[in-house]
């Protein structure tokens, strides 16, 4: 059912208490050609593509909880594309441009709103670097652009151009196609489309193990049975590589807490995304959604905590005086797998049948669109895809890394206190 104004105004008349299910909840079957285990953004966005692009629609998305009820509605929602690394950039840049005509493509409103990403520089060295960034970025064909102090104040005046921590702000910059897009909506938009598609979404189902013979997946275990298949896909985020252990499989990740939290709503106060070390946004319910910098130990937990709490709460009102005045509302965490290098893992697995999609770290998000579209032609295909080929698992033996760190959330190597 593709949406429309007039069916919105007709349910409005029912108290919108008679729409259809948008997606079954099936029951698994005992084969399917490929199963995807993670019924996140990435698990849901694979199988739409591999319906959509090559049709393969005998496909299974394994969900332990619930769609959607994991990292995909734990994160802060930005989409950007503003990376250093030119592998970065191209694969970004592709999920960036999917994004934009997802709400079409889909026929269920993503509410994104390109309102610009900004990155602050408080040192004339970050300035520097992020001037390095940029240009790479202009090389790609990505449009970005320096700020000085003046322009940014235009675009954020509440923010103090010296703080009462010692900090000041020399400038930044900007993409400004980047911003927002509302988390629960991609996830309910990919399943919707993917189940019309034909696809199988099983939610409560939790993959136990795994079946081989001569060295290849032939079947995964779960809580409600055995499910042949030969073709395999891991996008369980920080549980990928619990699952591929299981397999003999070991993963380079580190899973570590990342914690987020909003405020009380408010009226429209800030109109861009603030990127980078600490990171504040202002959502359609006026709340200000903000995080900043992992957890410092390792863990699978998705609990909040008390030191990244103060630690983003003071870089918000060191940066915003105004804010002081707001209420904390609530908090929460999403759980990172973190690679050495910052870089995802879109690739086949050293088990014949296996693909692996992990190790995205805190751009999970922002990758959906390319992460499920690239993840779709590894398994219908048998060959990565050109902009995925740079993030394969051989790069940790060969050396041939991608290093994003510093253009993630994570870099506290310059903590704003």
């Amino acid at each position: 059912m593709r949406l429309s104004l007039f069916q919105i105004a007709k349910h409005a008349l029912t108290g919108h208490r008679r729409w259809p299910r948008f997606w079954r909840n099936a029951r698994p079957r005992d084969h399917y050609d490929v199963v995807i285990v993670g019924g996140g953004g990435h698990g849901l966005a694979t199988a739409y593509y591999l319906a959509r692009n090559f049709g393969i629609r005998n496909v299974a998305v394994l969900e332990k909880g619930w769609i959607g009820g994991g990292n995909t509605a734990r994160n802060t929602t930005i989409v950007r594309s503003n990376y250093l690394a030119g592998p970065s950039i191209r694969f970004y840049e592709q999920s960036l441009k999917l994004y934009e005509g997802l709400s079409r493509e889909l026929g269920y409103n993503i509410m994104l709103s390109q309102r610009g990403v900004v990155t602050l520089a408080f040192s004339r060295h970050q300035l520097r670097v992020m001037s390095r960034r940029v240009e790479a970025l202009r090389h790609a064909g990505v449009a970005a652009e320096m700020l000085d102090i003046e322009q940014v104040l235009r675009l954020m005046p509440l923010l103090a151009e010296r703080t009462a921590a010692g900090r000041r702000v020399f400038g930044g910059f900007v993409q400004r196609r980047g911003g927002i897009a509302r988390h629960d909506a991609v996830a309910w938009g990919y399943a919707r489309a993917a189940d019309a598609l034909g696809v199988d979404i099983v939610q409560g189902c939790e993959v136990t193990g795994f079946r081989t013979s001569n060295g290849a997946v032939v079947g995964v275990e779960t809580n409600q049975g055995t499910i042949s298949t030969s073709r395999v896909a891991l996008a369980a985020a920080a549980h990928s590589s619990v699952l591929a252990a299981r397999l003999g499989v070991q993963l380079p990740l580190v899973c570590m807490g990342l914690q987020a939290l909003v405020s009380e709503a408010v009226k429209p106060v800030f109109d861009v995304v603030l990127d980078g070390g600490f990171y504040v946004s202002q959502s359609d319910r006026g709340e200000l959604v903000m995080g900043g910098g992992t957890d410092v130990f390792p863990s699978y937990a998705q609990r909040s905590g008390i030191q990244r709490l103060e630690d983003n709460l003071a870089a918000l009102v060191d940066l915003f005086p105004a804010f002081g005045r707001l209420r904390f509302q609530r908090q929460w965490a999403g759980t990172l797998d973190l690679t050495p290098d910052a870089s995802p893992i879109i690739a086949p697995a050293p088990v014949a049948g296996l693909s692996l999609s992990c190790g995205w770290g805190s751009y999970g998000f922002k990758a959906i669109p390319a992460g499920g579209m690239t993840l779709a032609h590894l398994l219908a295909t048998g060959q990565s895809h050109p902009i995925a080929a740079p993030f394969s698992l051989e790069r940790f033996t060969t050396g041939a890394l991608i290093d994003e760190g510093g253009s993630s959330g994570m870099d506290m190597s310059e903590p704003l206190l």
